[in-house]
């Protein structure tokens, strides 16, 4: 395995654009978790899906838009996200990176950067 970030270990930008792609397409298709996305333009959501991938794999780009805690309130208060959505979602990335053939130890490393803002997303932080 290549030395350097995760972003680079995984292929950088054209595999953080194919996975982001793949990623929704089973989020959308998965009934524990796609209707956080009614009305959500998912043209702008997966670009800011990849811009902050980007940043927390380690990538050239820096992520502008709102913290974890921030961008998920809404949809704590208002559709009950928690753990088991955050579970989802996590399985689903797992599925994404294994069908685009990422190695094993690199998707572990992928969700470990995923549960380092789980308490953040599902709104148990200060």
């Amino acid at each position: 395995m290549t030395t350097g970030t995760l972003y680079e270990k995984i292929g950088g930008e054209k595999a953080i654009d194919a996975a982001v792609d793949l990623f929704y397409k089973k989020v959308l298709a998965d009934d524990r978790i796609k209707h956080f996305f009614d009305g959500v333009d998912m043209k702008k959501q997966g670009k800011m899906q990849k811009n902050f991938l980007t940043f927390a794999f380690g990538g050239p780009h820096n992520y502008s838009g709102k913290n974890m805690k921030a961008a998920h309130a809404r949809l704590i208060a208002e559709k009950g996200l928690n753990d088991s959505h955050f579970d989802a979602v996590l399985e689903n990335l797992a599925s994404t990176l294994r069908e685009l053939g990422v190695a094993d130890e690199l998707i572990r490393q992928a969700a470990a950067v995923a549960e380092s803002v789980r308490d953040d997303v599902v709104g148990r932080t200060a």
